[in-house]
């Protein structure tokens, strides 16, 4: 069993969550949306959507999280030999949980300037993929048509509202219920849980918590309680607990600078040395000079670059804000 998944992803922790709680061994992928990689041609071929996770066990390839959820907690009772009851509080609180939309709530608190650069990424990795792979062109175009239309619908504040008005709906319910059971579907941890703890993560991670969390006591002692079962500290506190949000951070702002870096000295090599061979070497030399370090060489060094956030801040940004 294989899963493509990605730490930022939203949908991805909520599978590796429920993957944690049944036990069940896999192997996992990294998929990453930084480089395109979910919109691959040979990533895109087995998943049309492009989205993550994905998981694959033999013929099985299965892409959304309530279904992957879902089909763990068959294979689980297959596994086990047992048969157990069916329970429909925990399929009606996933069909919740799963109704609302965490792109849309987490573009719209998105920067505006952030989410252009986010449309503009994964329009100029279509357009590429399109170039590629011409036989995959029809499903590529659908994907970028979806790509225009959601950059139109998060620059309506109706949409913010809208997220933000399901968003509460969805917590003052869980915060009633709460009020009554120990979990959502009862004094058990189940698949249903796995589904609502990274929106919570989520949240935490926008900086929201005293607006959505806080607020709702029940719910703040609830997610402090999930906190420390060990399939939380695997899909999610392992990146985002305290101070390790900071370190995934770093780890994504650094591979975003050298490849920044590689690209641009890439680009001036490959110009110099085809059509003008004096500049590689008088560039060189400048270099050298106090001037250039003062002014350029400050900023752009493979040490300094991280420190210029707002050069970073967008791919940043990115990581978070196009995946579900």
């Amino acid at each position: 069993m294989q899963l493509y998944h990605h730490p930022y992803s939203l949908d991805s922790q909520k599978v590796r969550m429920a993957l944690e709680e049944k036990g069940i061994d896999y192997t996992s992928y990294h998929v990453n949306p930084l480089t395109g990689k979910n919109m691959n041609v040979d990533f895109f071929r087995m998943n049309p959507s492009a989205e993550l996770p994905v998981f694959q066990n033999g013929a099985h390839v299965i892409y959304r999280a309530i279904d992957i959820i879902q089909y763990l907690d068959r294979l689980a009772v297959h596994l086990s030999g047992e048969i157990a009851p069916v329970n429909t509080e925990v399929h009606q609180w996933m069909q919740k949980v799963d109704a609302w939309n965490p792109k849309m709530f987490t573009l719209t608190h998105t920067p505006v300037k952030y989410r252009a650069f986010v449309s503009k990424f994964i329009r100029r990795v279509l357009i590429a993929r399109m170039a590629e792979a011409p036989d995959l062109a029809s499903m590529y175009h659908v994907k970028l048509r979806e790509a225009y239309e959601t950059e139109d619908k998060v620059k309506d504040p109706e949409t913010m509202k809208e997220s933000e008005e399901e968003l509460s709906k969805l917590l003052d319910d869980i915060e009633a219920q709460l009020s009554k059971t120990k979990y959502l579907a009862g004094d058990e941890f189940s698949p249903a849980d796995s589904m609502f703890v990274p929106i919570l993560a989520r949240i935490t991670l926008l900086d929201l918590d005293e607006e959505y969390i806080s607020s709702r006591p029940k719910i703040l002692e609830y997610y402090i309680l999930v906190k420390h079962r060990p399939s939380y500290k695997i899909a999610i506190g392992k990146y985002f607990n305290g101070w390790k949000k900071y370190r995934t951070l770093f780890k994504t702002s650094f591979f975003l600078c050298v490849r920044t870096l590689f690209r641009k000295v890439l680009s001036l090599i490959l110009y110099c040395t085809s059509f003008r061979p004096r500049i590689l070497g008088h560039y060189t030399l400048v270099k050298l000079l106090p001037s250039y370090k003062v002014a350029s060489g400050k900023y752009f060094s493979i040490c300094n670059k991280y420190w210029t956030l707002k050069d970073l801040a967008p791919e940043i940004w990115l990581a978070i804000a196009q995946l579900n």
